[in-house]
């Protein structure tokens, strides 16, 4: 028992350092939280996000370099909710512009919480959707309409245990705003082609 003082000393101190970055984690993790939703909220603007998108992923970087050497505060849910948000934030940047997606080691993000931001892209693409059928652009709509289905076809790969990956809810929340939405444009596109119907026939009279 002589060592006891020190033992518990070492102890001591590696849990100092383990609370301190648990600390920063949280900080930091509220920051890319923050950066995310308000490039989503500047993406349905019509603002370029392209700076704010940027900041995310470096502090994602910033996040992922500082719990290296602490794998068990990687995975706790707080960090995992933000990593998720950002992946959210690049995804529908990523429908929108056109171009391909980050892989998730190239966001720097966990395989699930890649999958989980993917499944969480729906909801914000309904809402893209959505602002289509209120311009009238049906097009547009349905274009949105089918990479929400897409995306769902693509969860729909992954039928593992949710102790592996939580994406059962996801899939089933994906599913049941793509059956909403694909009724919407169904019902805007047979309102669509009735007007035109009625334009084409007013223009012979």
């Amino acid at each position: 028992m002589r060592n006891l003082d020190e033992v518990i000393g070492d102890i001591e101190g590696r849990l100092d350092e383990k609370d301190e970055v648990r600390e920063l984690a949280i900080k930091s993790s509220r920051t890319i939280a923050r950066l995310s939703g308000s490039a989503i909220q500047g993406m349905h603007r019509g603002e370029d996000v392209a700076g704010a998108l940027r900041e995310t992923r470096e502090e994602v970087m910033k996040l992922r370099s500082l719990l290296d050497g602490h794998p068990d505060l990687s995975h706790a849910g707080f960090v995992e909710n933000a990593m998720q948000e950002a992946c959210e934030a690049v995804v529908v940047h990523g429908v929108l512009e056109g171009s391909d997606l980050p892989t998730p080691k190239e966001l720097g993000v966990t395989d699930t919480a890649f999958l989980l931001g993917l499944g969480d892209t729906v909801g914000e693409l309904r809402r893209f959707a959505l602002e289509g059928l209120r311009r009238g652009d049906v097009p547009s709509a349905s274009a949105f309409l089918e990479t929400m289905e897409r995306i769902l076809d693509a969860l729909m790969r992954f039928d593992y245990p949710t102790a592996l990956v939580a994406l059962k809810r996801k899939q089933d929340v994906a599913r049941g705003l793509i059956e909403k939405t694909r009724g919407e444009v169904a019902v805007a596109a047979r309102n669509q082609a009735l007007a035109d119907k009625l334009d084409a026939v007013r223009g012979k009279l």
